[in-house]
């Protein structure tokens, strides 16, 4: 269990709050960028992360030896790391920063060396740059974290199992502080020619979730970070907490690399274990931020799990793929900030580009502007090619509640 509740406190486990959220999307540099593009109900016209300046975070020497992937992260964790008001060097704090490919831009200009100049002239910064744990260490090193530093490499389900897997460190005792999320930066023409080979893509460039006519998904890029704090640990600083993770859970489909299974059989397990998690029910469950890449097999597999977990009852369902396209790696944690942004605005996004709900679907998708209304709880999903499965259950923090 993570975190299990009663109404004076946790039974078990240490609480676990969100102090900090950071994020850098195509809709621009930072949280607040994202959150007005997430209300808008027109989407942002690219999806690709405009340049930005990253002077704050180190020389151009430097900067030049990390992959944008990397870089990306740093860049939505200085954010979320000033907004926490930490300070480092802290020796048991963490970072689990995950990637779905890692540095495939710093590959494919290696290999343009290779070929034309050869094997001699190839960096010597290409390893490091290019593995898909140069962000999470990148994090540790910039912000003084001695404790864990992970990468969950889960494809797309790979954001969301980085904050499960860190509030999982915070609850046990393990870190007082973990900072958690995804980063990617993949829109290179090798990529996008193996998503489009595979029939992944959108054949018009258009990224409609739960849609009649949805027909696959659009690639996106950029990187999301959160915070997470020990409840103690925050309340003793003074520490503005924005929400709480109550629960998680992470499985597998077991049955096809990249297909999910159509009766959802592993997204059910997953969210039913981490609603037990939080030890609540399907009708606590205020809204679903959903994964909902826009491609037919996906949708509709996720929504015959939800429909399954939840029967009777129907919370509004957002995908902001719709606005963001899918970053892969970096999907699950920008939801995870969408998540607590939710919470903290108790208002519920559009899922744009959809106009005309696929009758099969049958879920509660929100779509054209803003659902006002008290938002108690919100539950993230993300699913991956190899059949992963992540859920993660955030719950808004009221000011009330200062019990440890």
């Amino acid at each position: 269990m993570l975190v299990a509740h009663t109404p004076s406190g946790p039974v078990r486990g240490r609480r676990v709050a969100v102090t900090g959220v950071g994020a850098l999307t195509c809709a621009g540099v930072g949280v607040d960028a994202l959150w007005r593009a997430l209300t808008r109900a027109e989407a942002p016209e690219t999806k690709r992360v405009a340049p930005f300046d990253a002077s704050h975070l180190g020389g151009p020497k430097e900067l030049r030896r990390l992959d944008p992937f990397a870089l990306y992260a740093l860049m939505a964790a200085d954010e979320a790391w000033r907004q926490s008001g930490l300070t480092g060097p802290l020796e048991d704090a963490g970072s689990v920063v995950t990637t779905g490919i890692g540095g495939l831009q710093t590959v494919l200009e290696q290999v343009v060396v290779l070929t034309g100049k050869g094997p001699d002239r190839v960096s010597p910064f290409m390893v490091p740059m290019m593995m898909p744990n140069a962000a999470t260490a990148a994090v540790s090193m910039r912000f003084g974290l001695g404790g864990p530093c992970e990468t969950v490499t889960t494809a797309c389900a790979a954001g969301t199992h980085a904050l499960g897997n860190a509030a999982r460190l915070v609850a046990s005792g393990r870190c007082p502080v973990v900072v958690a999320g995804g980063a990617e930066a993949v829109m290179v023409e090798i990529a996008e020619a193996g998503f489009r080979n595979m029939t992944a893509l959108s054949n018009v460039d258009l990224s409609r979730p739960f849609d009649r006519d949805r027909d696959g998904f659009v690639m996106g890029e950029g990187a999301g970070i959160v915070v997470l704090e020990e409840w103690d640990h925050a309340l003793e600083r003074g520490a503005t907490i924005l929400a709480e993770v109550i629960g998680a859970a992470s499985t597998a489909d077991a049955f096809h690399i990249t297909a999910p299974d159509p009766d959802g059989r592993g997204a059910v397990r997953c969210m039913e274990l981490a609603l037990a998690d939080a030890q609540i029910g399907p009708g606590d469950i205020s809204h679903i931020n959903a994964h909902g890449t826009s491609t037919p097999l996906n949708d509709l597999a996720e929504a015959v799990a939800v429909r399954r977990v939840f029967g009777e009852f129907s919370p509004p369902v957002t995908s902001i793929k719709g606005h963001l396209g899918h970053s892969l790696a970096a999907a699950g944690a920008l939801e995870g900030v969408a998540s607590v942004q939710t919470l903290v605005h108790q208002l519920i996004p559009p899922t744009a580009g959809t106009t005309s709900l696929d009758p099969s679907i049958d879920l509660n998708v929100v779509v054209g502007a803003p659902l006002e209304g008290h938002v108690e709880t919100v539950l993230s999903n993300s699913f991956g090619f190899g059949g992963h499965n992540g859920s993660v259950i955030f719950r808004r923090f009221n000011p009330d509640d200062v019990s440890a």
